[in-house]
């Protein structure tokens, strides 16, 4: 539905599913690594 409407194809929808995922990722561990460092 969405990469329809934006005319994206299957494989960049999932390019970019998994760049936010992996920036999720990140700043959890960011996160963790500044509470543990406070």
């Amino acid at each position: 539905e969405v990469g329809r409407r934006l005319k994206l194809s299957r494989e960049r929808i999932r390019q970019i599913e998994e760049r936010a995922k992996q920036k999720l990722r990140l700043m959890a561990r960011t996160r963790h690594l500044k509470d543990y460092l406070n």
